[in-house]
């Protein structure tokens, strides 16, 4: 139940019970002002007056703790769309307003924060320097993407998409790498909790990355494209590259038309939200292990350190609660697994508080030990790799990957040597190694 709706259930009592404000605020020894932000939903009382006003209203303390840790059931989901040069993110949003609309969201949009503030004239040209700017333009992102979290959890809809048109690790591709970790140091952020702030990320791949004729042809009718076909190609890297690491980045590339495009973006948010159900369809093999010191060279791709806990379940059903981050910042997850076929499952996963997380962790399964691994995030010809080294292998790995369809063709890197495809093989799930 959100503040309004619990001020509303005040309201409601109070004038049931026949009294007035001022005789309220008597009782419970506040201001007039206090009870009426209560009930208009602008604050809360404190806990230690919840047995006055139980008492003031003849009800049970516990009935009206209960409505007052209620919270209203909303499901809000926060979505980066990112690109390179000429990708069709303008238009994609339209195709996504239309598309979730019709699905029952309510949609809202953060705007692109860069386009803002050099329309305003803040620029890294106007600015003391692009370190400068870029610290105005992080800090900004944050407090806009923090005003429509907030408007969004005041609204009556129970499923919200926020888009945000491009997200802060956008502006990693515009800076050095020792500019970008001053940034973070200057709004005391770091990288994994910027990154990992949203719940998924979708890059559209820029025309001159596949269909180098499409991004000439609108250079030429836009004056405003300055980029070369190179340059363009090198930024669209360094925004994928910027993003690998994220647990949900999908790139959408050039292989199809443009229609073909959108309805393939369309298809992947659709399929991360569980339009209609959250199916997960992941292959799964044991390679060789990898040259690990050349995969932490490769700027596609980024490290993570992973613990995972298994948690009591029911048959078919697999839970677990998961802390993934680097260099002692971590987020946390709870995830829920339900097997329809040996390649197809339902997945339901929430972000978790560190302390939901560790308050979980008391109803792990103790007849599982805890899975420690490091995984290698790739992203190699528009398809995401999750490279998983293990304390106990010292000669293979599993490498991972996500597809929307069971169809969808497989291209692993050249640099990986497949031992054999283990995705129906039971033994070698997290499941069965945390049994070892």
């Amino acid at each position: 139940m959100s503040d309004y709706s619990f001020g509303n259930y005040l309201y409601e009592l109070r004038r049931q019970s026949g009294y007035g404000q001022k005789e309220v605020a008597a009782f419970c020894g506040v201001t007039n002002k206090a009870v009426s932000k209560w009930e208009n939903g602008r604050s809360k009382p404190k806990v230690s007056l919840i047995r006055k006003l139980a008492e003031l209203y003849r009800i049970s303390p516990d009935t009206l703790l209960e409505k007052y840790e209620e919270r209203k059931k909303q499901n809000i989901t926060v979505i980066v769309l990112t690109g390179g040069p000429c990708a069709g993110k303008t238009t994609a949003m339209s195709w996504i307003q239309n598309a979730f609309t019709e699905r029952g969201y309510k949609v809202l949009f953060v705007p692109e924060t860069a386009t803002e503030l050099i329309g305003g004239g803040v620029a890294p040209w106007t600015c003391g320097s692009n370190l400068d700017y870029q610290c105005c333009q992080m800090r900004l992102q944050i407090e806009k993407e923090r005003v429509f979290l907030s408007a969004a959890e005041t609204m009556p809809d129970e499923k919200i998409l926020i888009v945000c048109d491009r997200g802060m690790m956008d502006n990693r591709a515009y800076m050095t790498e020792i500019d970008f970790h001053i940034v973070l140091d200057r709004i005391q952020k770091n990288e994994v909790e910027i990154r990992d702030s949203y719940d998924a990320v979708f890059h559209l791949m820029s025309a001159a990355n596949g269909a180098p004729e499409i991004y000439l042809k609108n250079k030429e009718n836009n004056p405003a494209r300055t980029e070369t076909l190179e340059q363009a190609v090198d930024l669209d890297n360094k925004l994928i590259s910027a993003w690998t690491g994220h647990p949900h980045l999908r790139v959408i590339d050039n292989s199809t038309g443009f229609e073909g495009k959108m309805k393939r973006l369309i298809s992947e948010i659709a399929g991360f939200l569980g339009e209609p159900e959250p199916y997960e369809i992941e292959r799964k093999f044991l390679i060789e292990y990898p040259d690990i010191a050349a995969l932490e060279k490769r700027g596609d791709c980024q490290k993570v350190e992973i613990i995972q806990t298994y948690l009591k379940a029911g048959e078919n059903e697999e839970v677990r609660v998961r802390q993934r981050g680097a260099n002692g910042s971590y987020i946390y997850f709870k995830t829920i697994k339900k097997k329809l076929t040996d390649t197809t499952r339902i997945e339901i996963e929430e972000r978790l508080s560190q302390a939901e997380y560790l308050k979980l962790l008391m109803e792990a399964d103790t007849s599982m030990h805890q899975i420690r691994k490091t995984r290698y995030c790739l992203t190699y010809n528009s398809q995401y790799f999750e490279i998983d080294i293990y304390p106990f292998w010292k000669d293979q790995a599993i490498v991972e990957i996500e597809l929307l369809s069971e169809k969808e063709e497989i291209q692993m890197p050249k640099f990986l040597k497949v031992i054999k495809e283990v995705t129906e093989d039971k033994s070698y799930k997290n499941a069965s190694l945390a049994r070892l």
